[in-house]
C-alpha cells in the first residue's frame, strides 16, 4: 500500500441535549464520496508535512500522524472556517482501504471538542452541514435519508455511548489506537477486520468471533465478538 495518499479526518463534538453532538458534513454529487456525509478532511498535502516527518515529497503512506494532524485541521478551517489547534486533536483510529475501491486512502481519524464560531461552509466542498447526535445519525442512514460510508458509520456507533465531550474525549485518550484494515466481502455484503473468523477467508462457524459490518442492506449491523 505504498502508493495509496493519507488523508485525515477531524470529528468535532459538542455537548448536545442528553449526548454529544458531531458535525457531519454532506459532499457535492461527484467525486469518492458523492453526496455523503462525512467528518471534515481530507489529503495530506505537502504544506502539512511536520518537521520531524521523514517522508517523502508526495507524503504517501508513510505520512505520520503529525503531518496528518496539520492536514485534518487545514481541511476543517477550510471546509467549516472552525479553526483548532492541531495539538488540541486526540487520534481515534486508522483505516486501510479494501482492494476493492478505486480510490484509496490510509486515513487518519482524530476527534476535538468544536470551538467557538460560525460554521462558514466551502461551497466546492459542502452541500450542507448538520450538528447531529450520533444515534440520529445512525437512524437517519438506516432508514435511507444519510448517506454514509463505513469508517464514519463505524465512527458514530463508537462515540454514541459519551453523553458529553469531555467524557469521549477521556475515553479515546484512555484508548489505544483502533487500526481498521478492511476487507470486503462484496457476495456477502461484509466489511471486515482483524479479529473476524471470515477476515482470511475461513468459513464462519456458529459462535465464531466477529468484527464485521453488514453492509448488503439497511439498516446496517455490526458485531464485534
Amino acid at each position: 500500500m505504498t502508493d495509496i495518499r493519507t488523508a485525515a479526518t477531524l470529528v468535532l463534538l459538542r455537548d448536545g441535549p442528553g449526548a454529544i453532538e458531531v458535525l457531519l458534513l454532506q459532499r457535492p454529487d461527484r467525486g469518492a464520496f458523492a453526496g455523503g456525509w462525512v467528518f471534515p478532511g481530507g489529503k495530506v498535502e505537502p504544506v502539512d508535512t511536520a518537521p520531524d516527518d521523514a517522508v517523502s515529497a508526495d507524503l504517501g503512506a508513510a505520512a505520520t500522524e503529525a503531518s496528518a494532524r496539520n492536514a485534518a485541521v487545514r481541511e476543517t478551517a477550510e471546509e467549516t472556517g472552525l479553526v483548532v489547534a492541531p495539538e488540541a486533536l486526540v487520534p481515534l483510529s486508522h483505516w486501510s482501504p479494501p482492494a476493492q475501491l478505486d480510490t484509496k486512502f490510509l486515513t487518519w481519524f482524530f476527534v476535538a471538542e468544536a470551538p467557538d464560531g460560525e460554521i462558514v461552509p466551502q461551497p466546492s466542498e459542502v452541500d450542507a452541514h448538520e450538528w447531529i447526535r450520533p444515534a440520529d445519525a445512525l437512524k437517519r442512514h438506516g432508514a435511507g435519508d444519510l448517506r454514509l460510508f463505513p469508517p464514519t458509520w463505524i465512527t458514530l456507533d463508537t462515540l454514541m455511548a459519551f453523553p458529553t465531550a469531555e467524557a469521549a474525549l477521556h475515553a479515546v485518550r484512555e484508548h489505544e489506537l483502533r487500526v481498521y484494515e478492511t476487507k470486503q466481502d462484496a457476495q456477502r455484503g461484509l466489511a471486515l477486520w482483524h479479529g473476524d473468523e471470515h477476515y482470511d477467508g475461513s468459513p464462519d462457524t456458529e459462535e465464531g468471533p466477529r468484527h464485521r459490518l453488514h453492509v448488503g442492506a439497511l439498516p446496517w449491523r455490526f458485531e464485534h465478538r
